[in-house]
């Protein structure tokens, strides 16, 4: 029941977190809709960078005055005083440009009384102010009761018009036509939520391309104002996106580069093959971390890889919560602890309780019983997760002497990155000749891993902490492989811990290809292990992560494609529980919702050793 009940939540959280998978996303440009009514008018859109600005106006006793409505009509609100001037100035400040870069600015200037009246009225405003009619990243606008058609030649040819789809239009009138607009529910009652119906979309996209076959840009109307419309216009092909969230809307489409990405490299996944019936004790342990690795970065990945992920044909599923001693939120110090030790403690603490009293980890125990053992990072080796399984410092940041907490770890195989804390130290202990004296080889070229032939070894290089948009490659995988084939020649049961580090930083930096590239790395490695579980089943593979980095939720994406698109509510870490996934020996006590701390014990339970 309890894997049922994990079952349920893991699905509700996965809805929570994503919400659709669809096609690319496209976007659109900014309208600032009823720009007048913000506190700035104007300079509140103009600072956003809006492609099109909105405003309203009623000729009322000589004067063009900014009112959505005749009754909200102020004589001191003018079409002058709010707009025509502080856009000149602008202008004048760039040297003939509206924005510093040379973006251009549809001005729409919405006509609430007549036409026929109105426009010679502006014309004659306009007339003050060449800088603008000349302006050539500027264009002018009418829309509303725009005169006939007929008439659009008499006017200046500074003045352009928004046109409508259904109207059909002289080649003469068409070239006076900037854009053309139209009504949104007109075509559908759609409020923005889940998707629209396929009658409603296929108008939509008919009236769409009818106005780019004219060579127009198109704008709807009444559109809802949420950020799965704005999505949805965008891919839909609408140019102008209206919008009274100006400021929202223009954060949205600045972070899309960095939350949007289509993976090329898809890596192939195969079903969890069916082991020999369980047994409830294991004989070895994998232990995969991935650092900062929630349900959303796993189903990224899992979209990105075009449907398939091998860590989601893991039969069992846990969730753990990962609360630290002294804070909601915990970090990787705790987090790790909690696992390692199967103690809570404080926040930047690794290796010690929250009295910052040395604690031991896992590998005490398990060496006690005989166990070989090895530690693996694609980060600093010293950082906070890999470092709890060896180190004891109050603060994570203390690398120096957690370096040295390794010489009586007893630990076999150490590998990350982070050579400095151990060879080039600021006390100038020689570290190197220390290892060696202890039986480890050394080495500080992850190449030349295939050559050692030492049961004991360290792998020191930088290289293990590049990103994979910077070439890592598939180290992870490959140290993975040559630990397992280490202690497979011998004859002593084994622990590894492997530290998928980086899934963490793309969240730090809010990059989704970063977390999706580095949680296809990381899959691939359970991939392997699970590969190693199939041949060996009394292995336990354990896969988990310390906690969620970045709030990431999925806002779109592709199956077939491999797109995705992603939004971060933060740069740091969040209390949102991660999931547990494992395969082998003893895999079903991992099934439910527990604490971190039960990990540990978890682990020590199916290697029949008492905690």
């Amino acid at each position: 029941m309890k894997y049922l009940s994990v079952a349920r939540f893991s699905f509700l959280l996965f809805l929570a977190t994503v919400c659709r998978a669809q096609q690319h996303s496209g976007t659109g440009l900014i309208h600032a809709h009823n720009d007048y009514v913000h506190p700035i008018p104007f300079l509140n859109a103009y600072y956003q960078e809006a492609s099109s600005i909105e405003v309203d106006i009623f000729l009322h006793n000589g004067q063009l005055c900014v009112a959505h409505t005749e009754q909200e009509i102020d004589p001191k609100k003018t079409l002058a005083a709010l707009y025509l001037t502080p856009l000149q100035e602008k202008i004048r400040f760039h040297g003939g440009k509206v924005y510093a870069k040379g973006k251009p600015l549809n001005l729409m200037i919405d006509l609430k009384t007549p036409g026929a009246t109105t426009v010679p009225a502006l014309v004659k405003v306009l007339q003050k102010y060449p800088t603008l009619t000349s302006c050539p990243s500027l264009t002018i606008t009418l829309s509303g009761s725009v005169p006939e058609p007929t008439t659009w030649s008499s006017y200046p040819t500074y003045i352009h018009f928004d046109g409508r789809p259904a109207v059909h239009y002289t080649p003469e009138q068409l070239a006076r036509i900037s854009m053309m607009s139209d009504d949104f529910s007109q075509y559908t009652i759609w409020n923005g939520k889940g998707v629209i119906l396929a009658k409603d979309r296929t108008k939509i996209e008919d009236v769409i391309q009818s106005v780019h076959a004219r060579g127009k840009k198109f704008r709807f109307w009444a559109t809802p104002d949420v950020v799965n419309a704005w999505i949805t216009l965008g891919k839909l092909g609408v140019d102008y996106i209206g919008t009274d969230k100006v400021v929202d809307l223009n954060a949205f489409m600045k972070e899309t580069p960095h939350v949007t990405y289509t993976n090329a490299d898809v890596h192939s996944v195969a079903p969890a093959p069916v082991l020999p019936a369980s047994t409830a004790v294991a004989r070895n342990i994998i232990f995969l971390i991935g650092d900062g690795m929630g349900l959303a970065q796993q189903y990224a990945g899992y979209t990105a890889n075009h449907g398939a992920l091998n860590l989601f044909t893991m039969p069992v599923v846990g969730l753990s919560i990962t609360t630290s001693a002294d804070r909601y939120i915990t970090d990787s110090a705790a987090g790790a602890t909690a696992m390692a030790s199967g103690k809570k403690t404080n926040n930047r603490a690794v290796g010690v309780d929250s009295l910052s009293r040395p604690i031991p980890s896992i590998i005490a125990p398990l060496r006690q019983h005989g166990f070989r053992t090895g530690v693996i990072s694609t980060g600093d080796i010293t950082d906070a997760t890999p470092a709890a399984f060896y180190g004891h410092s109050a603060d994570r940041a203390s690398s120096e002497v957690i370096a040295a907490d390794f010489l009586t770890s007893d630990i076999d195989v150490l590998i990350g990155a982070g050579s400095a804390h151990f060879l080039q130290r600021k006390d100038g202990r020689d570290l190197r000749g220390e290892l060696q004296q202890k039986g480890y080889t050394v080495a500080t070229d992850v190449r030349t891993l295939d050559t050692l032939r030492s049961s004991k070894f360290v792998v020191l290089d930088n290289t293990l902490g590049l990103s994979m948009k910077q070439g890592r490659g598939p180290l992870l995988a490959t140290t993975l492989d040559k630990t397992l084939q280490t202690f497979s020649a011998g004859q002593s049961p084994f622990f590894i811990m492997a530290e998928g580090a980086q899934i963490d930083w793309g969240g730090h930096s809010n990059d989704i290809e970063y977390v999706v590239r580095e949680m296809l790395n990381f899959d691939e490695a359970v991939g392997r292990a699970m590969q190693y579980v199939a041949k060996h089943p009394e292995t336990l593979l354990v896969v988990t992560a310390d906690h969620e980095t970045g709030g990431l939720t999925l806002l779109d994406g592709d199956l077939k494609k491999g797109h995705i698109r992603g939004h971060f509510s933060t740069d740091d870490h969040t209390a949102t529980p991660v999931m547990v996934f494992a395969y082998g020996a003893g895999a079903s006590n991992f099934a439910g919702v527990y604490q971190n701390t039960e990990l540990y014990k978890k682990m020590l339970k199916v290697l029949g050793i008492q905690p």
